[in-house]
């Protein structure tokens, strides 16, 4: 989700001001995706310019914005429209494991085992969050929903740590199993006329 239609979908509810956007970003998303206010007024002066959001009213001195008909338009467009998940991810531990397999010197085994438990250690915090969320005055679906998958998340990244730590067993068992290269028999040289005479 950019935070573009994030902002659209609070304005389409009411009227805001950004520091309200960004509180009820922050809060809908259970603070997994944090905002300063730089991003959220850069984002507003965007939607403003493409025709998306468009002046309410001031609050005193607070500008607040709303959702033009274009916003409405382009936001009915993002909810009917699934999440595309064609264009590889920028998963920095898939490529340090990918760069790890294939750089002599590094003790893949071990990175993966630390990782595991850093992950490991998040998962637990996310559990404890996700309990004290529920047993909370405030608790709510959306924020729940986004702990949710975030405890998801980290599970399914602690089987495919297990997955590439059999894969890179699998493959050292495999090279050590290999008979090593012989040498090569140095060439003899032709014997000259004399030696093969006395043969």
């Amino acid at each position: 989700m950019s935070v573009r239609h994030g902002l659209l979908a609070l304005l389409a509810e009411r009227p805001a001001g950004a520091y309200q956007l960004r509180q009820e970003f922050e809060r809908r998303t259970g603070g997994t995706w944090p905002l300063n206010m730089g991003q959220v007024s850069t984002t507003l002066d965007r939607l403003v310019r493409d025709g998306l959001v468009e002046p309410a009213y001031a609050d005193g001195d607070v500008p607040r914005w709303t959702l033009s008909p274009a916003g409405h338009d382009t936001l009915r467009d993002w909810w009917a429209a699934p999440v595309a998940r064609t264009a590889p991810a920028r998963d920095e531990l898939a490529i340090k494991l990918a760069l790890a397999v294939s750089t002599p010197g590094v003790d893949v085994r071990r990175l993966v085992q630390v990782q595991r438990t850093e992950t490991m250690r998040a998962m637990q915090a996310l559990h404890r969050l996700r309990v004290a969320g529920a047993a909370g005055a405030d608790a709510d679906l959306a924020w729940s929903l986004v702990v949710d998958n975030l405890v998801f998340a980290a599970e399914a990244e602690i089987r495919w740590l297990d997955h590439v730590e059999a894969r890179v067993a699998r493959a050292a068992a495999t090279r050590d199993a290999r008979p090593p290269a012989r040498a090569p028999r140095p060439a003899t040289a032709p014997a000259d006329d004399e030696t093969a005479a006395r043969r």
